[in-house]
């Protein structure tokens, strides 16, 4: 049997909930067997204690942990509301009401050309603000789970970072 550890197909199943401001568990996203979670264990980009959370599971084990902002996306940053021009914004001359809607992520890059996503907060008569915050930064995170199934990553998996096949990247 394998366990979960470094170089590791993972797929899970889980419901993740947040704690809201009255202190009430939400129920925000559910990951089902017909659309189950799949990453490489120690390449995934999900924050570190969420993956040492599930090291040493198998195949068959649940799981039920929280993650503090700390542990997780960290508080929520005043400071990553932005105010962009709404000229930034505009196709050919005119400006795409369809993707500037308050409430919509979308993509972005900075000046060094990594790429982010954010969220529309308002639109302005001249400038749009933009939250960068990950939406999920200054919640506490509720896990409850099952291993689906794990893995060896293959090399070719390995060396892209990401999972193929069924679940995983096409090529």
């Amino acid at each position: 049997m394998t366990t979960i550890s470094e170089n590791q197909v993972v797929t899970i199943t889980y419901d993740l909930s947040v704690t809201d401001e009255n202190q009430e568990k939400v129920l925000v996203e559910s990951a089902e067997a017909d659309a189950p979670m799949i990453f490489i264990y120690g390449q995934s980009g999900l924050p570190e204690e969420f993956e040492r959370q599930l090291d040493g599971k198998n195949a068959g084990d649940t799981f039920r942990f929280s993650l503090t902002p700390e542990q997780a996306y960290g508080e929520y940053d005043e400071q990553a509301l932005v105010e962009i021009p709404k000229d930034v914004f505009m196709i050919d001359g005119k400006l795409d009401d369809e993707m500037l809607q308050e409430g919509n992520f979308l993509p972005m890059a900075d000046n060094e050309g990594n790429h982010m996503q954010a969220k529309v907060v308002s639109i302005g008569e001249t400038a749009v603000q933009m939250d960068f915050n990950h939406p999920l930064a200054g919640m506490v995170m509720h896990f409850d789970g099952k291993v689906a199934d794990v893995r060896p990553a293959t090399p070719e998996e390995l060396a892209h970072g990401h999972v193929h096949g069924e679940g995983g990247h096409q090529h």
